[in-house]
C-alpha cells in the first residue's frame, strides 16, 4: 500500500502541463476505448503524466474511473487491467468476439499502478501473418492493434505490404512483371519467401494483392505508432529473385540449401553482401519504404533461417554481418538490426559458439537486438554470455503451425522471466515478448507473458483465480479450482489425434497423457457444473477443453482398433471403428459451438480479398493449402481443429484407414499402408480445390451439447 502511495503521489506532481501533448496522447486513449466498450467509455478519463519509464495509475473519482500514463500505452495497459481486475472482461485479440461488461463501472477503493520493468515488449513472428493473418482486413488489425496496445506491446513485428516495394524495386532493376510476381509465394505462405525459405510457391501474387496490402499497412503502422508502439519494418537481407542473374550475370550469389522437401525450382538465392548491388538494393528498397510507411529505425533482417549461410568460415560470417549492418546504416544513420535468435536453436549442431559469436560481433554493439525467439524451451542468452554484448527480448513461441495447445507451463514461464531479470549480469536483457506461430491458441498465456515486462501489483496465484473470474464473469469457486488444475497442466503432445494423418504407426506424434487427461476432465467437469453465464470466454473454454478431451478419447479408440488389427479381431475393429465414426462427427458438432474453430470464416476471408471470381478461386486455394497439405513435406503442419475440416478432410482420410483395417481382416491378409496413403494423398490434393465441398454442423448451444458429450463418452462423474 506505502508504495503505491507513493507512486500516486509521484505522479500526480509529474503531471503534464503542456495541453497540446496531454489531449494528444488521451484523445488516442479516449478513442480506443470508445472502439473497445462505447457504452462506458465516457465514464473513463484519461490523464497524461511525466516519468522516467512507462507507468500507469488507476484510481477513481466520484463515479468516474481515472486512468493516468505517461503514453497512450501505459494508458491502454491501465484499462486493461481495470477491465480484467475490476470488470472481469477478457478483451479478445479475435475481433469477432464480443467484449462483455458489466452495466456499472466498479470502484476501485485505492489507487492501484504499476511500471514496465523492461523498455521493450515485443509480439508476432514472421509465421503469425501465415497461420492467422493473411487475409486480415482492417476490421480485424484494428482489433489486435488495440489488444497489443491493452497488454503494453510497444514493439510488433509490421512485415504486411512489404511486397509492393519488393516489386517496384525489382521493376526499377529491369526484372518483367512475371518474373518478378512468380518470384512471390501465394499469400498464406509469404513469411516463409520473407524469410528466405521459398520462392514462387502458389504464385504468382496477384497485382490487386499488392496494392490492398500496401493500403493496409499504412493504416496498420499509422494506428501502431498513435498507440505508442515502434513498428519493426523489413529491410533487404539478401533474398533476391534468381531470374535477376540474366540482367547482372556476375552477381555473387548462390542458390541456398533447399527447405523442407521443397522441390530445387522453389529454392531461394541469396546475394552476398559483398557484392556492390546489396547496398544498392536496401538503399533502394529502405527509401521507398520509408516514403510510404516511414521508419522508427529498428528493422527485421533475418538472413538464414533454418537455411544454411554460404559460408560457415567465422571471419566471413563477421564480414556478412558488418555488411549488412553497413547497407542499413548508409541509408539510415540511426539503423538498429533485429534479428530471429530462433536459426541458433533450430541448427545448433552448425552455430557453434565461436560462430554465433563472430556473426553477432560483426555487428556494433547495441546495435542488433537479438529475439531469444523459444525461451520456453531453449533460452539461448544462457550458452552465449548473453548474446554476446548485443541485447536481447526473452520470447515466449508457446505453439508451431497455430496448432490449439491447450493450455501453458505458468509457474515455468515465471520462474524462467524471473531468473532472467536476476541471472543476467551483462545488462543486455532488454525486453520480454512473443513469437507465437498462431493464434488459434490459449490467448491467456500470451498475456501472462506479457504482464511480466510489469511489476502488476498481483501474484501468480492470483492472477490464474483472477483469470478464472473473467473466463466465467463472476467469482466462482468451482470455475477457479478448474482454472487452477488447468494451471499445472502443462501442454503435451503435438496435436490432436484427430488431424493426424492415418498410419498403423503414430510415427513421431506424441499426444497427452492420461494423467493430464483426467486432469482436464475433472477440470471440464467442473466448468460445466455451473450455471451458464452466456459468457463467450466460458464458451470457448468449455468447447475447447470438450474438443481436446474427446481427441484423446479418439486416440484411444484408434489404438484398440489398431490393436484389434493385431488380433485379427472383426467384431472389435468393427466396434471401434463406429466408435471411431461417432467421435469424428461430435468433435464436428462441438466445434461448431464456437466462431474461432471455423473453416467456414477462413475460406471466407480470403475469398473477400478476390476481385474476380478467379481471383477468390485463387485465394481459397492458397488459404485451403496452407492447413492441409502445406508444401514441400510439411503435410499437416498447421494441421487445426475446426468444424468443417473435421467433417470434410479428416474423416474422409480416417475412413480410408478403417476401410482399409477391415478389409484386411476380413481378407486375412497385411494392411496395406500405401494403398492407404496414395488415396489420402489423392483427397489432400482435392481438397486445396476451391469446388470441393465443405460440410458444416449446425450451430447448437456449446456448453449443452459439452454435458452431453462428456456423459456419452466419460460416463457420470
Amino acid at each position: 500500500m506505502r508504495r503505491l502511495i507513493i507512486l500516486s503521489c509521484c505522479l500526480c506532481v509529474l503531471m503534464v502541463q503542456g495541453k497540446n501533448t496531454k489531449l494528444s496522447e488521451v484523445s488516442i486513449a479516449r478513442a480506443m476505448t470508445e472502439r473497445l466498450i462505447p457504452a462506458q467509455s465516457a465514464n473513463i478519463v484519461y490523464k497524461q503524466i511525466v516519468t522516467d519509464v512507462d507507468s500507469f495509475l488507476i484510481e477513481s473519482s466520484g463515479d468516474k474511473v481515472c486512468i493516468s500514463g505517461n503514453n497512450a500505452n501505459s494508458m491502454a495497459m491501465g484499462l486493461n487491467y481495470y477491465l480484467q481486475n475490476y470488470c472481469l472482461t477478457t478483451v479478445s485479440w479475435f475481433a469477432c468476439d464480443p467484449i462483455d461488461m458489466p452495466s456499472h463501472l466498479p470502484r476501485v477503493e485505492s489507487p492501484v499502478g504499476a511500471r514496465a520493468k523492461v523498455k521493450a515488449r515485443f509480439f508476432l513472428n514472421y509465421c503469425t501473418y501465415g497461420y492467422t493473418m493473411p487475409f486480415w482486413n482492417w476490421t480485424e488489425w484494428e482489433r489486435f492493434i488495440d489488444w497489443m496496445a491493452l497488454n503494453g506491446v510497444n514493439m510488433p513485428l509490421a512485415i504486411t505490404g512489404q511486397e509492393s516495394i519488393w516489386y517496384n524495386v525489382w521493376k526499377k532493376l529491369g526484372l518483367k512483371d512475371d518474373e518478378i510476381r512468380n518470384y512471390f509465394t501465394g499469400p498464406a505462405h509469404l513469411p516463409w519467401h520473407r524469410m528466405s525459405n521459398i520462392d514462387g510457391w502458389q504464385g504468382p501474387l496477384p497485382k490487386s494483392w499488392l496494392e490492398n496490402q500496401k493500403n493496409l499497412q499504412k493504416r496498420i503502422v499509422e494506428r501502431e505508432r498513435e498507440l505508442g508502439m515502434t513498428p519493426v519494418l523489413p529491410a533487404f537481407a539478401g533474398h533476391i529473385p534468381g531470374a535477376l542473374r540474366r540482367l547482372y550475370p556476375d552477381l555473387k550469389a548462390t542458390d541456398v540449401s533447399r527447405w523442407a522437401g521443397f522441390e530445387k525450382k522453389y529454392s531461394c538465392t541469396f546475394l552476398n553482401p559483398l557484392d556492390p548491388l546489396f547496398p544498392k538494393i536496401q538503399k533502394a528498397y529502405l527509401q521507398e519504404q520509408t516514403r510510404l510507411y516511414g521508419t522508427d529505425h529498428i528493422y527485421g533482417v533475418d538472413p538464414f533461417n533454418e537455411v544454411d549461410p554460404p559460408t560457415w568460415k567465422e571471419d566471413s560470417l563477421s564480414i556478412i554481418s558488418r555488411m549488412i549492418y553497413e547497407s542499413l546504416t548508409s541509408v539510415d544513420k540511426e539503423a538498429r538490426w533485429l534479428q530471429m535468435g530462433w536459426l541458433f536453436h533450430y541448427d545448433a549442431a552448425h552455430w557453434t559458439q565461436p560462430r554465433v559469436k563472430a556473426l553477432l560481433r560483426g555487428v556494433p554493439q547495441d546495435k542488433l537486438i537479438m529475439l531469444d525467439y523459444f525461451c520456453d524451451a531453449n533460452e539461448v542468452w544462457k550458452k552465449t554470455e548473453s548474446f554476446y554484448g548485443q541485447p536481447f527480448i526473452w520470447c515466449y513461441l508457446g505453439n508451431f503451425g497455430g496448432n490449439i495447445h491447450l493450455n501453458a507451463d505458468f509457474d515455468g514461464l515465471s520462474s524462467k522471466i524471473k531468473n532472467t531479470f536476476s541471472q543476467d549480469s551483462t545488462g543486455n536483457f532488454f525486453g520480454i515478448g512473443s513469437t507465437l506461430e498462431g493464434f488459434d491458441v490459449n490467448q491467456c498465456a500470451f498475456e501472462f507473458v506479457l504482464g511480466k515486462a510489469w511489476n502488476l501489483p498481483v501474484s501468480d496465484d492470483e492472477w490464474i483465480l483472477r483469470l478464472a473470474d473473467r473466463r466465467y464473469g463472476e467469482v466462482n469457486a468451482q470455475v477457479r479450482d478448474a482454472r487452477s488444475l488447468l494451471r499445472w497442466h502443462a501442454p503435451e503432445g503435438d496435436c490432436s489425434a484427430v488431424t493426424q494423418n492415418p498410419v498403423l504407426k503414430s510415427q513421431n506424434f506424441t499426444f497427452m497423457k492420461e494423467k493430464s487427461c483426467m486432469l482436464e476432465l475433472q477440470a471440464l467437469r467442473k466448468l460445466l457444473s455451473v450455471p451458464n453465464t452466456g459468457r463467450d470466454a466460458y464458451v470457448f473454454d468449455v468447447v475447447n477443453l470438450g474438443r481436446d478431451l474427446l481427441g484423446w478419447k479418439f486416440r484411444e479408440a484408434r489404438d484398440r482398433l489398431i490393436d484389434a488389427y493385431e488380433a485379427k479381431n472383426l467384431k472389435d475393429a468393427e466396434r471401434y471403428a463406429g466408435l471411431m465414426r461417432d467421435l469424428l462427427c461430435d468433435v464436428d458438432a462441438l466445434l461448431a459451438c464456437h466462431s474461432t474453430f471455423s473453416l467456414e470464416s477462413w475460406i471466407e476471408k480470403a475469398r473477400k480479398f478476390g476481385t474476380t471470381s478467379d481471383e477468390a478461386d485463387y485465394y481459397e486455394e492458397n488459404a485451403r493449402t496452407l492447413i492441409t497439405v502445406w508444401g514441400g513435406s510439411l503435410l499437416d503442419y498447421a494441421r487445426r481443429d475446426w468444424c468443417g475440416l473435421v467433417s470434410t478432410y479428416y474423416a474422409p482420410r480416417w475412413e480410408n484407414f478403417m476401410n482399409e483395417i477391415i478389409s484386411a481382416i476380413k481378407e486375412n491378409r497385411q494392411y496395406d499402408g500405401g494403398k492407404v496413403g496414395e488415396q489420402n494423398k489423392t483427397l489432400n490434393w482435392n481438397f486445396i480445390k476451391p469446388s470441393t465441398p465443405v460440410h458444416y454442423s449446425p450451430k447448437q448451444d456449446g456448453v449443452k451439447l459439452c454435458k452431453q458429450l462428456i456423459k456419452k463418452y466419460f460416463g457420470d462423474e
